[in-house]
Order: C-alpha cells, then sequence, then structure tokens
C-alpha cells in the first residue's frame, strides 16, 4: 500500500478537517484570542491530525502488505486467513471476519461437492460392472452364431464392451491412487496379456503384433498398464491406411536411471499441428474427424493414469508414416526395500 493512494482515498477527511479547523479559527478570531495562541491551537491539530494519518497509515500498511504479498505465493489463494494475523484496526478485523466466513462456506461447498462426485463415481463403478454383464452374456450368445452377422454383433459389442471399460476407468482416475498397486510388473507378461484381450480386433483388421526386449520388469500396476496398451491398441486398428498391412511394435529400452516402453504403429499418423494436443481431454484433432468416430477421451486417460503413477508419456508421429508412443518408468529402489 502506497502513501500516496492512502492519502488520496483520506481526502475527504481533510476537507472535514479543514473546514472544521477554519470554523475554529473563525469562532477563536471573533472571541478575541490572541494570534499567538491561535497559531500554538493551529499547530497542535495539525500535529495531531499529522501523527494520526502517519499512526493509522503504518497500522494498515502493515496488514494489507503482508495480505497481498503472502497471497502471492500461495498456491491455493482460500487458505490466505491462515497466513495473516488478525489485525489490530477494526476495518482489518472486519476483512479477516470475513476472508476466514467466506473459507468457511467455500470449504463447506466443496465438501458437499466431494460428496456429491464421490457419490456419482460410485454409482458409476457399480453401473458399469452391471452393464458387464447382459455384454458377457450377449457375446456368448453371439458366439454360438458361426456366421457373419455373428462376427458382426461380436464387433459391436468389444466396442461396447471397450467403451464401459473407458468410462469406468476414467471415473477411477480422478482417485487412482485408492485403486493402484505398484510393484515389479513384467513388461513382457502385461503385453501378453493385453494383446490376448485384444486378439480378435486384431485378427479382424489383419493386423500384427512385434515384439522386442520385453524380458524386463518395470514398477508400474498392471492392471493399469494393460489398459493404457489397450488404448494404444485400439488407436493403431482405428486409424490404419487403406491397403497397408497394420504392424504395431511394442519394445523396450532400458537406461540407468529409467525404463522407456516403445509403441509403435505404421498407421496415418497424428497431423504436426495437433500432437501437443492429443493428450488433452476431449480433442479429436484432424485424425478423429476424418477417419473415424473418436470422443477424444482415450489418450487423455492414458496420461492422467501415467501422471498418478508417477510415469511420464510423449509421442512423436510422421503423417502417413508411423506414431509412437513412449512411457518413462523410473527406477527406484524405494519400493523393493518396502518390498523386502
Amino acid at each position: 500500500m502506497r502513501f500516496r493512494d492512502y492519502i488520496r482515498d483520506r481526502l475527504w477527511f481533510y476537507v472535514i478537517a479543514a473546514v472544521s479547523f477554519g470554523l475554529m479559527l473563525l469562532f477563536l478570531t471573533a472571541y478575541r484570542v490572541s494570534s499567538q495562541l491561535r497559531a500554538f491551537i493551529a499547530v497542535i491539530f495539525l500535529l495531531f491530525i499529522i501523527t494520526e494519518e502517519l499512526v493509522g497509515f503504518l497500522r494498515k500498511r502493515r496488514f494489507y502488505d503482508e495480505l497481498i504479498q503472502k497471497l502471492d505465493i500461495l498456491d491455493k489463494k482460500y487458505l490466505i486467513h491462515e497466513m495473516v494475523r488478525e489485525p489490530d484496526f477494526l476495518e482489518g478485523r472486519l476483512t479477516y471476519e470475513i476472508l476466514c466466513q467466506a473459507n468457511k462456506a467455500m470449504c463447506e461447498n466443496v465438501s458437499d461437492y466431494k460428496r456429491s462426485s464421490a457419490d456419482f463415481r460410485e454409482f458409476i463403478e457399480m453401473w458399469v460392472h452391471e452393464v458387464k454383464l447382459p455384454v458377457a452374456s450377449l457375446q456368448l450368445m453371439a458366439h454360438n452364431h458361426n456366421d457373419k452377422l455373428g462376427d458382426k454383433f461380436l464387433e459391436q459389442l468389444r466396442r461396447i464392451d471397450d467403451y464401459t471399460d473407458q468410462v469406468l476407468y476414467y471415473a477411477r482416475s480422478e482417485s487412482a491412487e485408492k485403486d493402484y498397486i505398484i510393484k515389479e510388473t513384467s513388461l513382457k507378461r502385461t503385453v501378453s496379456n493385453t494383446a490376448l484381450k485384444k486378439r480378435e480386433d486384431i485378427q479382424l483388421a489383419g493386423a500384427s503384433i512385434e515384439t522386442e526386449g520385453l524380458d524386463v520388469s518395470v514398477l508400474t500396476d498392471g492392471k493399469w498398464l494393460e489398459f493404457m496398451l489397450g488404448q494404444f491398441i485400439a488407436n493403431s486398428l482405428k486409424y490404419t491406411v487403406e491397403g497397408r498391412e497394420t504392424v504395431m511394435k511394442i519394445s523396450a529400452e532400458e537406461l540407468p536411471d529409467r525404463v522407456l516402453l516403445h509403441f509403435r504403429d505404421n498407421g496415418i499418423g497424428i497431423p504436426e499441428n495437433d500432437l501437443s494436443r492429443v493428450f488433452d481431454k476431449s480433442f479429436t484433432g484432424e485424425n478423429g474427424r476424418l477417419y473415424a468416430k473418436s470422443t477424444g477421451m482415450g489418450l487423455y486417460i492414458v496420461k492422467s493414469l501415467c501422471e498418478r503413477l508417477g510415469h511420464s508419456i510423449s509421442v512423436k508421429s510422421e503423417q502417413g508414416q508411423y506414431t509412437e508412443f513412449t512411457v518413462a518408468f523410473a527406477k527406484n529402489d524405494f519400493y523393493k526395500m518396502q518390498e523386502q
């Protein structure tokens, strides 16, 4: 708070003080008070005004400057009332009380929202588990019809199953820390499990998977990693080049401080303008509009899960040639010591 601003804000007080001072001098003159006494009274009055204003300014500046400084450095601005002391002047105490009341109301509102969000998430999870039962039954019934119609039914049912899985993982991704176990996980086993789940889609698309260097373990949650690999495979099968056999290459690269898992396909690639946004929520890009219907949620969920698990993910691509996703798993001896 600057003194100039403080003075400008107090102009009304100085106008009233000046008028009062003028009236006082007028009455003193009317009662024939000596000029020396009037001068003495004027000096005392002016000293009082100056002292009062300086003291008031210093008291308020200390509180408001502290308030502004701590507000600037706080990430969670609503905690500002806990970072400042209650001031010793009325305006400051009122401001402090307002901040406390506002924070209390905000906390109550956030608590209500969290409860509502948790209830909705639980309902979604329960609904997904329930809807998987009739989907599984329909898949079993479609298997009994060994004809083209049965294959079409199976294809659509698998799509429904994939979308329900996506809903489930999205609902859990906001609180994934409550639903994962980080331990040494074999990449070879994880890739095999994912390929086994997707084998019918891969066969129908006439695609193939090549692996290399997967005899390595990483610290992650196997279930979440399978979901991420499933999203990569689904995208590769969705964005293919007509007349070109789809080949997906999955390889691992072990470095001193981390392990890199590479997933590369020979599909249509991603336009350069879209590369920086492929992990954004609901972003479909040029490919999503032209080649296949897309929700833009799959890679967003993958990115969110990587952040929750402490992994990093990157993508590079050349349009019409390939797309490659790389997941980096940090090496951390702390988890190994915990297991021992």
